[in-house]
């Protein structure tokens, strides 16, 4: 069979995002290594990347026998434009949607998909061979695990929910697929050169209050890791076609044997790769760690911050401390490290004082890139229980930024949003911070983040002045 798969949502509004990145889309990349596996033909269209237009589109359905579109509630809206006009090009192609939606939404999603026949809401590798086995008149939809499906006018569901226990068993990203395009934009305007991303892992071993969890919704999603072995045969497997891997689990360092095994591996193979590790967190930095890492090429950290208080970061039940923090920016910097790290604004327990707080420990910090946000209330996270059965917001909503409007907060939205503005300009616009990357760049040779940066700049501006 072919199967068209099909990355979808609003470019234009996404590349004005600050915290816009250019990333492959990891999870149909798998799909396409299950599938061509099988025996079958996958495409892959990423509206993000390139501007696909109805023609081609309709060339591509031409000769596919389903569509898969994954579905992020963000981007609702365009993704549910594409299913309309694939149903207005092929009324008898069957669609299929997966994803973070899914999983939050099970059976709801097909009525925001009135188009899809099947949503998938669990991991996709197994349920999509068993759903072509299903087009192709082999095997039952109600015996298909993690499904929601149409029959007449009726959504039922297929057998009980499971997760993959053995992740090394799932075939690599079938990243051949979307080679074509150049990947490699992170969140505030840095690059990686010719990059794409990897996981080693699924779930988180902590509870953060505010983070969306697929475990809150499908108990069984622990966490759990690749072994050592499997991510070095993926990464010799990057490094013939690619220079650099974001990885992006949400703990990569958690593990910390398992990290220097892998680290240990990189140097001894002699792997020239530039590496980013997107989830580090404060408590796992240590100098034999770190030296490693420089040592294996990694070029880029991102920290979840959250907050320069001890009774917020309590709150979060973030179960990191101020002195972590210092130590792990600080340590960063001295591997000359290019280093992000992330700040939540609006915490309910939160005063103007607290906010002050973490702005200032935002500008003391050794950062080359600092991110501000509105603390959100998405499905899935604790925050969003609580909110929910508090009666502060409707189960029917997805995602609400705090705010006194709604008694989530000290603070109103408008104040949360300027905070976020604030420490976005007085980070950014400060002279030494500026002169510092000027630098830096110079230091590693290495002026995209300063070319980038200026870009940035001149986008935070004009957001700033509107």
């Amino acid at each position: 069979m072919k199967i068209l798969l099909i990355h979808s949502g609003d470019q234009r509004k996404m590349q004005g995002r600050l915290t816009f990145a250019k990333s492959p889309p990891l999870g149909l990349l798998y799909l396409g290594g299950v599938l061509e596996q099988d025996g079958h033909k996958v495409e892959i269209l990423d509206y993000y990347m390139e501007n696909v237009s109805r023609e081609k589109l309709k060339n591509s359905l031409l000769s596919s026998d389903v569509v898969g579109i994954d579905v992020y509630t963000y981007a609702l809206k365009p993704i549910q434009e594409i299913s309309k006009l694939v149903k207005e090009l092929d009324p008898d192609i069957p669609i299929i949607i997966g994803g973070p939606h899914c999983i939050f939404n099970q059976k709801k999603s097909l009525a925001d998909f009135p188009e899809a026949n099947i949503s998938a809401v669990g991991e996709g590798e197994p349920i999509i061979l068993d759903l072509v086995k299903y087009l192709q008149g082999k095997k039952k939809q109600s015996d298909i695990h993690s499904i929601y499906y149409r029959e007449k006018e009726s959504i039922k569901s297929g057998k009980p929910l499971k997760i993959i226990e053995d992740l090394d068993s799932i075939p690599f990203p079938a990243r051949h697929l979307v080679e074509k395009h150049d990947y490699g934009e992170l969140p505030f305007g840095y690059r990686m050169k010719k990059m794409t991303t990897m996981i080693t892992s699924r779930g988180c071993p902590f509870n953060c209050r505010f983070c969306s969890r697929y475990d809150s919704i499908i108990p069984e999603f622990k966490f759990r890791q690749r072994t050592a072995e499997n991510i070095i045969q993926e990464i010799e497997e990057i490094s013939k076609k690619y220079r650099s891997i974001s990885i992006v689990d949400d703990n990569f360092l958690v593990d910390i044997k398992r990290a220097h095994i892998v680290f240990d591996e990189i140097i001894k193979m002699g792997m020239d790769i530039e590496l980013g590790i997107h989830g580090a967190r404060a408590d796992t930095a240590n100098r034999e760690l770190y030296q490693k890492m420089k040592k294996a090429g990694v070029k880029f950290l991102y920290f979840g911050l959250e907050s320069a208080n001890r009774d917020v970061l309590d709150f979060y039940n973030k179960k990191i401390n101020l002195s972590q923090i210092k130590k792990a920016i600080k340590l960063s910097r001295e591997m000359n490290f290019v280093t992000t790290g992330n700040f939540i604004i609006g915490a309910p327990i939160e005063t103007k004082e607290h906010i002050e707080k973490t702005i200032k420990l935002a500008c003391s910090l050794p950062l080359d890139i600092a991110g501000f946000g509105p603390l959100l209330y998405i499905r899935g996270s604790q925050l969003w229980d609580e909110a929910v059965e508090n009666k502060n917001i409707s189960e029917d909503m997805h995602v609400v930024i705090a705010g006194s409007e709604n008694g989530l907060g000290k603070l109103t939205q408008k104040e949360i949003i300027d905070y976020v503005y604030t420490g976005f300009k007085r980070f950014y616009l400060r002279p030494r911070y500026m002169f510092g990357q000027i630098y830096r760049n110079m230091l590693r040779n290495d002026y995209s983040l300063l070319f980038n940066g200026m870009r940035y700049l001149s986008m935070l501006k004009g957001r700033i002045n509107q």
